[in-house]
């Protein structure tokens, strides 16, 4: 099977140290991970956490198989870039003498529907958001006029085809519980069971 680009995406408890036991799932498989990132997800007290990895199918589906038996962990899936909605967001800042000056920079900065965070005398802090090959075109074409600095944001991304998980957590709480409580026969008889 061929490798290729796959977006993980997990829904799980908020809980501390969790993050360190899914990082060390992935690099006992020695799988890489291109990018994290994690948010509290549209349902109170579950995170969700995207993560993008280069591997073939079936390990991804044995490794989300391998996910889901973490105790925090509610559900992973796993999806190809046309199962998904995706963007990646950058931070740019560039010197203001060249955003003034250059007719073409300010035209690039539009085209690539970049919008200012920053202005100061000395630089210009710009955002925007897009698929990888789009921010890197744009990095390539500022660093020939002085980038001074770049930084990119993990990956977000939402799947088409699913309701999400609020779907089925409300499923989950809409169940009727079990018609009658199973208890142990041996509970209140503590003293006649374990005699020597």
């Amino acid at each position: 099977m061929e490798k290729q680009e796959f977006t993980i995406t997990l829904y799980t408890e908020n809980s501390v140290g969790l993050i360190g036991r899914i990082s060390g799932i992935f690099s006992r498989r020695k799988i890489n991970i291109e990018s994290l990132n994690t948010s509290p997800s549209e349902v109170e007290g579950i995170h969700r956490f995207t993560i993008v990895i280069h591997e073939n199918e079936e390990v991804v589906r044995k490794l989300c198989r391998q996910l889901e038996k973490q105790i925090d962990v509610l559900k992973a899936y796993y999806n190809t870039d046309d199962e998904i909605v995706w963007q990646e967001q950058a931070l740019y800042k560039v010197p203001a003498d060249v955003v003034t000056e250059k007719v073409y920079v300010e035209r690039l900065l539009r085209q690539y529907g970049a919008s200012t965070v920053v202005i100061r005398q000395d630089y210009i802090v710009f955002e925007t958001a897009g698929h990888r090959e789009e921010i890197d075109r744009l990095t390539e074409e500022l660093n020939k006029y002085g980038l001074i600095e770049f930084v990119r944001g993990a990956r977000i991304a939402i799947i088409k085809n699913s309701a999400g998980i609020h779907e089925k957590v409300l499923q989950f709480e809409n169940r009727d519980p079990s018609p009658h409580i199973v208890e142990n026969e041996y509970l209140d008889k503590r003293d006649d069971v374990f005699t020597m």
